[in-house]
């Protein structure tokens, strides 16, 4: 696997293999390793993971850390690594990251996969009241840790991925912190994500609290021309970390090797 780190594009990961290349998006308070116990189970796919501008080894990257932003860094590291060919899979904010690239119809997508993704419409639950909160989840360990085990997660997770959980969401500047909840999680972009034009996968988690499968078919889905839905049994919102296996088989189904 190659790293690469070219000022000012965020770091990001790119393994050689069989495309289409999958570029992985993480969620808000994760990193690109959020997307490792996946990426494990896609032995021999061309595989692109990034840290988002404002986290983890990109935190140094100065902001604005808005979703248009985010979008603008991806599709510039997809460039750096030579991807011309490849499907994006966004996880929460990185779903509505997505939903922004998609819209922009740029040359070699062929589609979004969309993991517990944030809606192109914004939920009637994300008041001004529920953002001021959410600004707060990751303030400390022990906020993490609270967030982490009572409203992200559904499943019981090894005591590593849970400790990688808390280092992760400590991990982004203060700035890339407060942008998704005060300002991203309320954008409606619907008038973006009716643009898309590439087949997607919206993926929900059975249990999970933070975009609930009713969310998606309400506020997402009939925004997109041409999706296909699904729920995997069991998991709460970081399934990625939470089901790993049957989220790397729906992406190799939707994405089958070229």
């Amino acid at each position: 696997m190659s790293t690469a780190q070219q000022s000012p594009l965020p770091t990001y990961d790119h393994r050689p293999g069989t495309g289409p290349t999958l570029v992985f998006l993480h969620y808000w308070g994760g990193s690109a390793r959020t997307w490792d116990l996946v990426v494990g189970r896609l032995a021999g796919r061309d595989v692109l993971t990034a840290d988002f501008r404002g986290w983890s080894r990109s935190s140094n990257l100065p902001g604005p850390y808005t979703l248009h932003r985010l979008a603008d860094d991806t599709l510039a590291v997809i460039a750096d690594a030579g991807v011309t060919d490849y499907v994006l899979v966004g996880h929460s904010m990185g779903g509505k990251v997505a939903q922004l690239i998609a819209a922009a119809r740029p040359a070699g997508l062929r589609g979004i996969v969309l993991v517990g993704p944030g809606p192109a419409k914004p939920a009637a639950q994300i008041t001004p009241a529920y953002r001021q909160r959410l600004s707060h989840a990751y303030d400390s360990d022990a906020s993490v840790a609270a967030v982490r085990d009572n409203v992200l997660t559904a499943t019981e997770l090894p005591v590593s991925v849970m400790s990688q959980i808390v280092a992760d969401s400590r991990a982004g500047a203060d700035a890339a912190r407060a942008e998704w909840p005060l300002r991203g999680i309320a954008e409606d972009i619907t008038e973006h994500t009716r643009l898309i034009g590439v087949p997607a996968l919206v993926i929900a988690g059975e249990n999970d609290r933070v975009e609930p499968a009713d969310v998606l078919l309400d506020n997402l889905v009939p925004y997109l021309a041409e999706a296909d839905f699904m729920v995997i049994p069991g998991t709460g919102h970081l399934i990625p970390l939470e089901a790993p296996a049957d989220l790397a088989d729906a992406i190799a189904a939707f994405a089958p090797v070229a």
